[in-house]
């Protein structure tokens, strides 16, 4: 989200103390805030009580200041000669009350000549004065942040816009998450995509433990930044994030979509990948089915080639002309029956006390391509005890069949394990399978509608 800084000049007072003139990017009117008069202004009111402090300014700044003091309570934006007071005031400034009107006088004729660097260093001057009304703190350094932002000084941009979330400060098209991401773009719009990610992850943080909810579009500018610039894994903590608390066919898509684009994958990993967007029902044309059934492989996996390829046909999203589909179909049909024949005797190699790695890994790999889950995450946890496995390939499919069995909480249990280049996929894997173990939401029952006056319900009818 941008602010910007509206000029607006201050008007002519008729008193003899400045007010400040704040335009806000939320569009709100000018306020006037008021602010101490100088000595001898004071002189011409009643006198004040005792206990009430006088505001402290020497005679000699009074004399530097009354000028400046002119030019911003002449009509027009005329501020010639403006500039060259300034630094004779400044030297005669010591007080905070000093302080305070000179940055005041600053920051107006900064208004009137439409000089943002002189806005800025009157607001500077101002908060470093200690007098501005506790009320009006997260103002000022909100409209400071606004200043040093369009400046390009990120840095202090962020201090005054930390200081103004700090101070609680908002206004009706302000609000604090806005200031929040704002806080993020600042980092972004200085190159540092790092802090933004990190300012907008822990900000996303912190309203989940507040047991708020999280704007998707949070989710989507810190997932468009990392996506955009691959920085990993930060991506995918913004792909799991958003999946998790914005759940849908299209979002899933995306997000499979943004691990095949990232990722360097080889077939293994490529089939768990689409074997993922196929139990979400995201695949939306040919593409995605030739994939999987290139990765799958007909000779190797002839049952689940062939129920891909049906699903696409049969859903219209694959087309029957379409060559490799064809012929891929044509191959697993064909190997199907002697496949399933040779079950029997690969359940029992692979039990064997003296079964090799190879054997194991093949069962389970047959079994969970023919629908039997059970039997598989039983030969893949065997192999994960033999020497020389391929540990997170084994882990991302011994948790993909304990998600098919429906034991949803050890499948997460399984791929929080994974590591390497598989974990951008056993991650989503684990979001998959917190989804389905979440308790599907209570049926909503509509109330009967109330009885007529005068007519009593009965019960027992």
């Amino acid at each position: 989200m941008r602010f910007f800084v509206t000029n607006k000049r201050a008007g002519k007072n008729p008193a003899s103390h400045l007010a400040l003139a704040i335009a806000l990017a939320a569009g709100t009117a000018v306020s006037m805030v008021a602010v101490a008069e100088p000595a001898y202004a004071q002189k011409k009111k009643k006198k004040k009580k005792e206990e009430e402090p006088k505001a402290e300014y020497s005679k000699e700044f009074i004399a530097a200041y009354q000028p400046l003091q002119e030019i911003v309570n002449a009509e027009g934006n005329d501020t010639t000669g403006a500039a060259a007071l300034i630094p004779g005031m400044l030297a005669l400034t010591n007080s905070a009350d000093e302080k305070m009107v000179a940055g005041n006088a600053i920051y107006n004729i900064g208004i009137k000549s439409d000089d943002r660097a002189r806005q800025l260093e009157g607001m500077k001057l101002m908060l470093s004065s200690g007098k501005v009304q506790a009320d009006q703190i997260g103002r000022f350094n909100f409209i400071s942040y606004q200043l040093a932002n369009s400046a390009g000084d990120f840095p202090a941009a962020r201090t005054y816009l930390q200081a103004a979330i700090d101070a609680n400060f908002t206004t009706t098209n302000v609000t604090a998450d806005s200031m929040r991401i704002a806080m993020s773009e600042s980092y972004f719009s200085e190159g540092n995509n790092q802090g933004g990610l990190d300012y907008l992850s822990q900000a996303i943080a912190q309203r989940k433990a507040a047991g708020l909810a999280v704007d998707e579009s949070w989710y989507r500018r810190g997932l468009s930044v990392a996506y955009n610039n691959q920085i990993q894994p930060d991506v995918y903590d913004f792909v799991i994030g958003w999946i998790e608390d914005y759940s849908s066919q299209d979002n899933w898509r995306d997000a499979i979509n943004i691990a095949r684009n990232l990722g360097t994958f080889n077939q293994p990993e490529m089939l768990d990948l689409m074997r993922l967007g196929y139990r979400l029902d995201t695949f939306s044309g040919k593409q995605e089915y030739i994939e999987y059934v290139d990765a799958a492989d007909p000779r190797r996996l002839p049952k689940e080639v062939e129920t891909v390829i049906e699903n696409g046909y049969a859903t219209g999203r694959a087309s029957r002309d379409d060559i490799f589909l064809a012929d891929s179909l044509s191959t697993a049909k064909s190997r199907i029956a002697s496949d399933r024949a040779d079950l029997p005797a690969l359940e029992r190699d692979a039990r064997g006390s003296s079964a090799g790695l190879r054997t194991v890994v093949a069962a389970g790999d047959a079994f969970l391509s023919y629908g039997q889950p059970a039997k598989a995450a039983e030969f893949y946890a065997k192999s994960l005890t033999v020497p020389g496995v391929d540990t997170a390939q084994v882990l991302t499919r011994l948790g993909i069949a304990q998600a098919d069995t429906g034991d949803y909480g050890a499948a997460q249990e399984t791929f929080a394990k994974v590591e390497g280049k598989r974990a951008a996929i056993a991650r989503l894997w684990a979001a998959y399978a917190a989804e389905k173990a979440a308790p599907p939401a209570p049926a909503v029952v509509p109330a009967l509608p109330a009885a007529p006056a005068g007519v009593a319900a009965d019960a027992a009818s």
